[in-house]
């Protein structure tokens, strides 16, 4: 079973435009171009509390703060076909399910 730790994904969020928020991607690492060509920026926790800090609005200096974590931490494994589905919310959703050829994730 994989780490139930998640990861910290860098977006940003106007709230004056009805509460909406956008994901940081990036071009994808070659460990998950199989999924897909872009990927979420996926921040270090150690910097969360700088990355969410309201008075820090300079390009440079969010540059300065934010790290992200190193892509060999990540794992992916396949999940159900509902989460595609919005109306599907449960934890059962990012539970491990066999792939394509039966195997489970492995670490």
């Amino acid at each position: 079973m994989p780490s139930r730790r998640y990861p910290w994904l860098a977006c940003a969020w106007a709230l004056a435009l009805a509460g909406s928020g956008a994901i940081f991607t990036e071009p994808v690492s070659p460990a998950f171009a199989f999924i897909h060509d872009r990927q979420p920026v996926v921040l270090d926790a150690e910097c969360r509390w700088q990355w969410l800090d309201p008075e820090l609005s300079d390009r440079e200096a969010i540059r300065k703060v934010a790290r992200q974590l190193n892509p060999d931490r990540l794992m992916a494994y396949p999940v159900s076909s509902r989460v595609n589905r919005p109306a599907n919310d449960d934890p059962g959703l990012i539970e491990p399910e066999a792939d394509a050829g039966g195997d489970r994730p492995k670490r």
